[in-house]
């Protein structure tokens, strides 16, 4: 009796050690069986080259830590500068970055036609948890439908009745900044507050002159709608990259940052929505107490002629549309400003052909932008050189596929690096000069040059069309009626930071001077 008294404890006292011990050989064996797993699946990708990793970790450290610094585009860029064109980094699973304009632009074309390439699943997931399912993190039929509804708003044609509310936002700049107090401002918040305030009106129907109240709901509140926007874009940058999407219910800063702006988000927008929705439900599209640009605006069409749109559809859909439709523009144009003031050839040139534009016209209206390629030439080369979604967006293997002769095993995540495209010597003559020529139909090399900033097929950028036009217009009126130079000279374009899309975190301040 008291042997197996003696027995029991002796087994009692070593149980803890041995399920430490069965832990850690399981741990151990799932790690082995994971590695060898992968090994073999993605044996073709370990011939490419790839950045230093850790033996366990693979390049999560590197990656988590760039985001953290708000540098995830620059660590791809450099990369690429360091392991060429096409290279794999590892996060539990391969990715493939690719830095070839022909490559990025065929990839995408073809893998998506073809249905070899789906959005990735974490990708999609991160889009889809911003506040529900939105157009850029769905893939077939669901995508189909959503693109097929607002294709003919943002086309160039459905665009075309907005210019004037595009011009009176534009000149709204214009007058802030003659009435500054300092001759310094801070371009990048004014360019954000014109972007925002025209894709609000054309979205939401909101007026884009600030003094005129928006009946319909809450007034459009620049600052808190940009910082929340901000936020919920930080947070699909993280998750895309890595961090799980339910570590947003922890007890954490992050986690309380994100719930306060989406609900700050769903506040604004959610009463137009439910407005849009009940006009579709009785049939009405002239209601007395809804303004006519409210009923114009395209929340209201959407909502009339899509019926799967339903309310938590479109509350995301336009959160989509607010944060696609303000940062991208408004950070190319100071971009832009930025490069002219380093370019007084270019500087002088565009000059030129806006004075001589408004000249023949009278001022920068729709029929004075036929006359402004060079401007647009100038939008082009800044998004070749600073394309602001560079390293956002990424594909996912849904079947064993071929690129560039090489075996992509299924489930391989496809990345690019559009900065180290945009500055392929092989593709673009004197690649870190800036040269807006190189676009201008006259010139042989501009047929032949890839413009892929906006995305390639069928998923192109939705916003291109209205991107172009208001970024050409903005620029136009500001070189007829300033000269200008950057306060901090060539260093805000060298410490750039990338939220969700890449900014200069000096908020570009500029002195300007009138001309006229």
């Amino acid at each position: 009796m008291f042997q197996e008294i003696a027995a029991q404890i002796a087994f009692s006292d070593s149980f803890p050690y041995l399920v430490t011990v069965l832990g850690i050989t399981s741990t151990v064996g799932i790690l082995g069986l994971r590695w060898w797993k992968q090994k073999n699946t993605y044996k073709s990708l370990q011939s490419f080259p790839s950045p230093t990793k850790h033996w366990l970790l693979g390049n999560i450290p590197q990656v988590l830590a760039a985001v953290k610094e708000k540098k995830f585009f620059q660590l791809l860029f450099d990369w690429s500068q360091q392991l060429g064109p096409m290279y794999v980094y590892w996060t539990g699973y391969p990715v493939l970055v690719l830095s070839k304009p022909k490559v990025i632009e065929d990839t995408i074309v073809n893998g998506m036609r073809d249905g070899s390439l789906i959005r990735s699943q974490r990708a999609s997931k991160a889009w889809n948890d911003i506040s529900g399912p939105i157009l850029l993190g769905q893939n077939g039929s669901e995508w189909q439908y959503r693109r097929k509804a607002w294709n003919p708003e943002f086309s160039s044609s459905g665009l075309s009745k907005y210019v004037e509310i595009i011009s009176q936002a534009c000149e709204q700049v214009i007058e802030k900044i003659q009435s500054a107090a300092s001759p310094e401002v801070q371009v990048d918040p004014l360019f954000v507050e014109l972007t925002m305030r025209v894709i609000s009106s054309l979205v939401l129907g909101i007026p884009v002159d600030r003094n005129i109240a928006s009946h319909e709901g809450q007034p459009l509140d620049v600052l808190k709608v940009y910082e929340a926007m901000s936020i919920v874009g930080y947070r699909f940058l993280r998750v895309a990259t890595g961090e799980k999407i339910w570590m947003k219910y922890l007890p954490t800063k992050n986690s309380r940052d994100y719930w306060a702006a989406r609900r700050y988000l769903e506040e604004f927008i959610t009463p137009r929505v439910d407005l849009a929705l009940q006009m579709r439900e009785q049939n009405q599209t002239d209601l007395p107490q809804v303004s006519p640009l409210f009923q114009e605006s395209m929340l209201v069409k959407i909502a009339a002629k899509e019926p799967k749109y339903n309310r938590e559809a479109l509350i995301a859909e336009v959160i989509e549309l607010l944060i696609a439709g303000t940062d991208t523009t408004a950070h190319t144009l100071s971009f832009a400003i930025a490069e002219l003031t380093l370019n007084q050839r270019v500087f002088q040139q565009a000059q030129v052909v806006v004075d001589q534009a408004w000249e023949n016209q009278g001022s920068i209206n729709a029929e004075s932008l036929k006359e402004l390629n060079y401007i647009r030439a100038i939008i082009k080369e800044t998004l070749r050189l600073y394309s602001v979604a560079s390293g956002s967006t990424s594909l996912e293997a849904q079947r064993d596929t071929v690129i560039e002769g090489t075996l992509i095993p299924r489930g391989t995540k496809i990345f690019w690096s559009m900065l180290a495209a945009g500055r392929d010597p092989e593709v673009y003559s004197h690649p870190d000069e800036f040269l807006p020529e190189r676009w201008l139909e006259k010139n042989k090399e501009s047929s032949q040059l890839p413009m892929i900033d906006f995305g390639s097929g069928s998923h192109r950028c939705l916003g291109e069309h209205l991107s172009m036009l208001e970024a050409t217009m903005m620029l136009a009126l500001l070189l007829y009626y300033f000269d200008w130079e950057l306060v901090n000279g060539r260093s805000s374009l060298e410490q750039l930071q990338q939220n969700l899309l890449i900014y200069p975190p000096d908020r570009m301040p500029v002195r300007f001077r009138l001309r006229k």
